[in-house]
């Protein structure tokens, strides 16, 4: 009967000793700092550049609308809530001046077609910048899972708010943008 708790004890402390032993290896050898990689972005953060050509042929650079509110749009031509939500993101354009508000969307163009892409700007009557993702970086840099995903950043270039999947309304597109152009003033 005496060696059961001796036996008990001495498991236990192995077993706090091995964890202690982990966590001070995996603290040892992790990285400092993120290596020049982008953290997770989420609201509070800013939101991690990137260049992409537009379907124009001109060539966007998020860092470049500092100063404004960035309406950042992440679709697909073959996803239902992208192509509901497409006129209220149209209307936009006709609110908000483009000194003000930037409205940027970025089509998951690796798992889509440019005839596609081409054939839904024109139905629709697209007026703001469509950019390509060619291989999918910049869907994986945002850490984009579901289409719609939707992007409100702020003139200091920091992401306000995040909305995963979709279709957004105008109401809701506008009071959103509409607090952020307030932050300008």
């Amino acid at each position: 009967m005496d060696s059961y708790p001796r036996n008990w004890t001495w498991i236990t402390a192995g077993i706090l000793l091995l964890s202690a032993a982990w966590i001070g290896l995996t603290t040892a050898f992790a990285p400092a700092t993120t290596g020049g990689g982008v953290a997770f972005p989420r609201v509070g953060f800013t939101a991690p550049d990137f260049e992409l050509t537009g379907l124009d042929g001109k060539v966007v650079t998020l860092s470049d609308y500092r100063g404004k509110v960035v309406f950042l749009n992440f679709w697909a031509t073959w996803c239902p809530p992208c192509k509901a939500e497409m006129p209220a993101i149209q209307n936009l354009t006709l609110v908000y001046p483009p000194e003000q508000v930037a409205i940027l969307s970025v089509n998951a163009t690796n798992q889509d077609n440019l005839a596609d892409i081409q054939t839904f700007v024109a139905d629709y009557g697209l007026t703001f910048p469509i950019l390509l993702d060619l291989d999918g970086n910049v869907n994986r840099t945002y850490q984009v899972q579901a289409l719609p995903s939707s992007f409100f950043i702020d003139a200091e270039g920091q992401i306000q708010k995040v909305i995963y999947g979709g279709p957004l309304s105008e109401a809701m597109l506008r009071a959103e943008i509409s607090r952020l152009v307030e932050e300008l003033s």
